[in-house]
């Protein structure tokens, strides 16, 4: 039989399970983890990402760029990105600029499109606002996996789909270097 999984990545779900394990994923062992456990034929994965835009770090913003091209040419992924929105707030202390960078909307949006594409959708997220989602895709016949972290999952949507898989417990070698952070000034 041909089993055709879809794998759905918000990227700031990974990111908070990336640094709880203090590793990064080794995203082509990952996707070929996936694919062996879900038995899959044919395997394809969003990635979904919300990004600075330049001149607002005092970094260099290459090596995020360098990166989404690796994964949509090297391995093939799905990559759907924006840049993070900025919303200015006066507060006690002055004019203060939060980013917003949620991607859920189009994470939903490729779920539904795709769904005469697939067999199965892995969802890598832990919002209980994919429920309606999971509930969507079940009731046209597919089964919906959901990947997070114990710390990074809602009840709902652990127990709302097909199965829940907390990737910190996952003994296969998925993980590749360590987690570092970036010095504050």
């Amino acid at each position: 039989m041909n089993k055709r999984v879809y794998v759905f990545i918000d990227a700031s779900n990974l990111w908070a399970v990336q640094k709880t394990k203090g590793k990064f994923f080794d995203l082509a062992k990952l996707r070929d983890y996936l694919k062996q456990q879900h038995d899959a034929s044919d395997i394809r994965v969003y990635y979904y990402d919300a990004y600075p835009d330049k001149n607002t770090r005092e970094y260099s913003l290459d090596g995020k760029f360098k990166f989404y091209v690796y994964l949509s040419k090297a391995l093939k992924f799905v990559v759907r990105k924006k840049p993070l929105k900025q919303i200015k707030i006066v507060t006690e202390q002055g004019l203060v600029v939060e980013e917003k960078g949620n991607m859920d909307v189009e994470m939903a949006i490729d779920v539904v499109n795709q769904i005469n594409n697939y067999d199965e959708a892995v969802l890598f997220s832990g919002d209980s606002d994919f429920l309606a989602l999971v509930r969507f895709a079940r009731n046209k016949g597919k089964k919906v996996y959901v990947y997070s972290s114990r710390n990074n999952v809602s009840t709902e949507l652990r127990t709302g789909a097909d199965g829940y898989t907390d990737v910190l417990t996952i003994q296969d070698d998925i993980w590749r270097a360590e987690v570092k952070h970036r010095e504050q000034n």
